[in-house]
């Protein structure tokens, strides 16, 4: 049997991935509509626009159990499959109530495209380029957005909320029929000497690195949050011009996911480049504080690099624990990873939210400097966190 290409392999991860975000995260599009179809409050169109993320909360760990037990491609076709059903029934629902329901059903299930399609890159991909096909992978998020800003608003203006949700079962159909078909599971193959199999959570390593990441969502959000905020509030800026910068700056965090990958693919390390790419995160962030406490020029190129610098490092976090945790644990240990920071991710906004209306900008810029250093130093040294997951037996396609 030919062994199939790794970047194919790749790409079909990222668009199962993707698709997943196209509704997860693509929903606030709808928030207009929704409130004049339906007759929604803000608050109560906002309960739905988060229901999927509430319910992938539920389901990451034991998707990763899945994909861990059963294989990628089971794991990825049956959620997506299940995604495509209740965000069909999402459109046919008639009452809040159930619509909600539904959303969140839809997210419970496409959530298993989160770990299984890093257990692709981590299967398919030699460890000197996992960096790089993680880095890739972490892109699926941003892309996906970027999906459903093109393609939900004129779905709505043609066809309403119905129509929109439609369209998002559509592209979730079509994925899951992709991976279906053509997503190849990496060879397992026997225990290599020295490969975990007992629970990697018996030593801190992989629990620091749970630690760092949880704490390095804070900067990411404070920053992607509240950038439009600042830049309108505080610096005066037009919406459009504000908006169009803060929607630049999201590539630039894309590419610098790959730049990041690249790095620890040369040093032969995930851990050491997340500690010193921490450091500088949390450098950024107290001269961004300082600067928007004197009301300093420079707030404003310091704030669009503090946002690019706190999404690049997303992707070692993610290498390193499925290296961390070996081949029989990668899963569960992503979908621990994504539950973890997702919980911050939730609780951020609105504490972040009263601070800054309590305090100002320049306190929560320090909070978050301060809590990215905390980070560098809560990440384990590379002699812990030495990955105990072999490079692939099979050579991949190139």
């Amino acid at each position: 049997m030919r062994t199939p290409n790794r970047w194919a392999m790749l790409s079909l991860g990222m668009a199962a991935q993707g698709s997943g975000c196209v509704f997860m995260y693509g929903l606030p599009f709808l928030l207009p509509a929704l409130q004049a179809e339906r007759g929604l409050s803000l608050a109560q169109a906002g309960i739905l626009v988060g229901a999927p993320s509430a319910g992938m909360l539920f389901t990451l760990i034991a998707w990763g159990w899945v994909a861990d037990r059963y294989g990628e491609r089971l794991a990825m076709t049956t959620g997506l499959a299940l995604a495509t059903v209740f965000l069909t029934l999402a459109a046919l629902s008639g009452t809040p109530a159930v619509l909600a329901v539904m959303l969140a059903l839809a997210g419970a299930a496409g959530a298993s495209a989160n770990a299984a399609s890093g257990r692709v890159v981590l299967g398919w991909f030699p460890k000197e380029r996992r960096g790089v096909a993680m880095g890739w992978r972490q892109t699926a998020q941003p892309l996906g957005v970027a999906v459903a800003g093109a393609v939900i608003p004129p779905s709505v203006h043609l066809w309403g909320v119905r129509g929109a949700l439609l369209v998002m079962a559509a592209i979730t159909l079509v994925t899951t029929v992709s991976v279906g078909l053509l997503v190849v599971d990496p060879p397992r193959g026997d225990k290599a000497a020295g490969e975990r199999t007992a629970s990697p959570y018996r030593a801190p390593a992989l629990w620091r690195i749970h630690g760092a990441s949880m704490l390095l969502v804070v900067p990411q959000f404070v920053t992607a949050g509240f950038a439009l905020t600042y830049l309108v509030s505080a610096r005066h800026w037009e919406v459009a011009s504000a908006a169009q910068l803060v929607a630049a700056a999201q590539f630039g965090g894309a590419a610098g996911r790959l730049l990041c990958g690249r790095w620890s693919d040369r040093v032969g390390s995930r851990v050491r480049p997340m500690r010193r790419l921490a450091l500088v995160n949390g450098t950024v962030m107290a001269l961004l504080a300082t600067a928007a406490q004197v009301g300093a020029a420079a707030a404003t190129p310091l704030l669009i690099a503090a946002l690019i610098i706190s999404m690049s490092g997303n992707g070692l976090a993610f290498t390193a624990v499925s290296e961390l945790a070996g081949s029989s644990w990668a899963g569960r240990a992503m979908g621990v990873q994504n539950t973890a920071q997702n919980l911050v991710s939730a609780a951020t906004p609105g504490a972040v939210g009263a601070l800054i209306t309590g305090t100002g900008f320049a306190t929560a810029f320090g909070l978050a400097g301060a809590l990215a250093l905390a980070a560098a130093l809560a990440t384990p040294g590379q002699a812990e966190s030495a990955p105990e997951i072999p490079a692939p037996r099979a050579t991949a396609g190139r």
